[in-house]
């Protein structure tokens, strides 16, 4: 649940102040982390809001936190997620278009399918066996997936089950796998990428 309030102390060097809740209830801590947009320094009597958590000391923190008029972190995350989806979504397309239109062969649109199936499959079963401390899925697994075509089933399965959204070491990795598998998808649609393709294919 989101909370207003204002900012009633700010130290810009140290980058941290406190929050009055307009409850009136005891002011609360907060870091420039804690801002959806943590480039601008707030001010003084700002108003704001945010959410409630404890720090690694217990103590309770202000997370999540807004300015009245931008919109809140979970707003944002929201849209991203949908570009993300669309983002999958238009480029299976897109292998698609490009394979009727002879100018990659099919099985390539079928790798794209099955893998991205595949890796849908293994983030959901992966995320079974989190939620049952049970043995889980390699992230290297799921990252040869991804590397392989699979990612655009990756991507969805990221927004839609909430799974390998937010861990940042997991989704660094994750983006070299798309950029990686992008560019040599491209590459197919070269001179030397095609004649390379359809040697493999015999």
């Amino acid at each position: 649940m989101r909370t207003n309030g204002k900012i009633t102390h700010w130290n810009a060097e140290k980058g941290y102040g406190f929050i009055t809740p307009s409850s009136g209830a005891k002011q609360v801590f907060v870091h420039i982390r804690a801002f959806a947009n943590p480039v601008s320094q707030p001010g003084i009597n700002q108003l704001v809001t945010f959410a409630l958590a404890t720090d690694k000391q217990g103590r309770p923190c202000a997370v999540r936190v807004a300015r009245v008029g931008e919109p809140s972190p979970e707003r944002i995350k929201r849209n991203d997620g949908r570009l993300m989806m669309g983002g999958a979504v238009l480029f299976l397309v897109f292998v698609g278009v490009t394979v009727f239109a002879g100018e990659i062969p099919l099985i390539i649109l079928w790798i794209y399918l099955g893998a991205s199936v595949l890796t849908y499959l293994l983030y959901s079963i992966d995320k079974s066996a989190a939620k049952a401390s049970a043995q889980r899925i390699p992230e290297s697994t799921l990252h040869v997936l991804s590397l392989l075509g699979g990612w655009p089933g990756a991507m969805i399965a990221q927004q839609t089950l909430r799974h390998k959204s937010s861990k940042e070491s997991f989704r660094a990795v994750f983006w070299v796998t798309v950029v990686v598998n992008c560019g040599v998808c491209f590459w197919l649609f070269t001179t030397s990428g095609a004649s390379t393709l359809m040697a493999l294919l015999g």
